[in-house]
């Protein structure tokens, strides 16, 4: 599949609770440009988001709220379990990510790309159209722990959604470089660092 980007872009994920979010804006102080397919989601069923239209016309008003957007709460509700109206979802979310994530791209003006994908492994179509993939990677118990003070969910409530997402194997198997990310925001930089180095370097010579 080619590639995203026309110059050397790097693709970041993670388990939840891992640290993607604090990693990429560490990338971004030293000069990346991120593009956040979250955030893009985001924007897409925010009121006035291009994607409303299509899911009031999909799954009716009731999935839209007062403020004119999407339901997040009864629409997660909706689709869990409902492969139907998941795929019906993501039909409709996932071509307009990709243009924007391209649009978003382009329009870059770091040093290089990275690309924050939090199912950059679950949605099976990222791998090769990165440069390369980083991985921030940590123990599943750090991920429990940090995803329950700062959600408030129960323990059991994390480990279901950490078991819907890939397992550590499956995203350390597809990683080009990895952060480990077990301590403090504080502890990542020297690694975040010593990667800017290196994607300076092939950046340059893409």
């Amino acid at each position: 599949m080619t590639s995203i980007a026309q110059r050397f872009s790097v693709g970041l994920t993670g388990g939840i609770g891992s640290g993607k979010s604090t990693v990429a804006d560490l990338f971004g102080e030293l000069g990346a440009s991120l593009v956040d397919t979250d955030a893009i989601a985001h924007q897409l069923t925010a009121p006035g988001g291009l994607a409303i239209d299509s899911i009031r016309d999909r799954f009716g008003a009731g999935f839209i709220d007062a403020r004119g957007a999407m339901d997040r709460a009864r629409m997660r509700s909706h689709v869990f379990g409902n492969p139907a109206a998941r795929q019906a979802l993501e039909a409709i979310l996932h071509p307009l990510i990709r243009s924007e994530t391209i649009r978003a791209a382009e329009a870059a003006t770091g040093d290089y790309v990275i690309f924050v994908v939090p199912l950059l492994v679950e949605s099976g179509n990222w791998v090769g159209r990165t440069s390369r993939i980083l991985v921030v990677d940590c123990e599943e118990e750090v991920q429990i722990a940090r995803v329950m003070q700062r959600n408030g969910l129960q323990r059991g409530e994390v480990e279901a959604i950490m078991a819907a997402q890939a397992s550590r194997p499956a995203r350390l198997a597809v990683a080009d470089d990895v952060i480990e990310n077990n301590g403090t925001a504080a502890d990542l930089l020297p690694r975040v660092r010593e990667l800017h180095a290196v994607y300076l370097e092939l950046a340059r010579a893409a």
